[in-house]
């Protein structure tokens, strides 16, 4: 009915996303109902569609709401560095350690911790990555005592996740692990979102100005 699509817009307005189209009520529809329901989700969507965003609607739709919200874009991270940024490491675990320091999974304790582009995790980590998913026991690096940690992870990618026998395979029970899957669509899928994200942005400079039909119709063909 219009007056659900209308309550599930201004839901997503509430969150930064603008639009009304069935694809894109469809994803947040399930967003929400796992967020409610504490489940894992992983955000598959191409680069531009608003995974973090959609992430931090997550967060905000949890009971975790008022918890940290910790994102980690793991392509930004040396690779060197991402197993401590995540983990946590003890002074002396390696040269650079001068002192305990806790990783991302620590400080999202309680709240949510938000994994972009996951599939860049080496395997070695996935498998770390894993035992803590099954356990929730982190080591950090140079540490023999595990900690216990109450941290949900909402993880996401820009491609279809390797499968299991190619070259930089993701591990299919990490994967499984990682929760249910929520596909956020490209703009091209939806184009009925075109002039309505055209309107938003106007308003949003506020200087009155307007696109012409022509244009308009240039801008939803591009």
């Amino acid at each position: 009915s219009n007056e659900r699509l209308d309550v599930l817009e201004a839901d997503l307005k509430r969150y930064q996303i603008v639009g009304r189209s069935e694809a894109l009520l469809r994803a947040f529809d399930e967003l929400k109902r796992f967020a409610r329901g504490g489940l894992r989700v992983i955000l598959l969507g191409e680069t531009g569609t608003g995974k973090e965003v959609f992430a931090r609607a997550y967060a905000a739709e949890s009971s975790r709401a008022t918890r940290p919200f910790v994102p980690v874009n793991i392509p930004a991270l040396s690779p060197t560095v991402v197993e401590s940024e995540l983990f946590g490491h003890v002074r002396g675990a390696f040269t650079e350690a001068v002192r305990d320091k806790p990783g991302r999974l620590e400080l999202a304790d309680g709240g949510v911790l938000f994994l972009d582009e996951i599939g860049e995790i080496e395997p070695a980590l996935q498998a770390k990555l894993l035992r803590f998913l099954d356990s929730g026991e982190s080591f950090r690096v140079g540490d023999t005592k595990p900690r216990r940690i109450d941290t949900l992870v909402v993880s996401a990618t820009n491609r279809a996740i390797e499968k299991p026998g190619s070259q930089n395979a993701f591990r299919a029970d990490l994967f499984a692990r990682l929760g249910q899957v929520v596909r956020l669509p490209p703009l091209r899928d939806r184009p009925e979102d075109i002039p309505i994200l055209i309107e938003h942005f106007l308003r949003a400079h506020g200087d009155g100005r307007r696109f012409s039909l022509s244009a308009l119709e240039a801008m939803a063909r591009y």
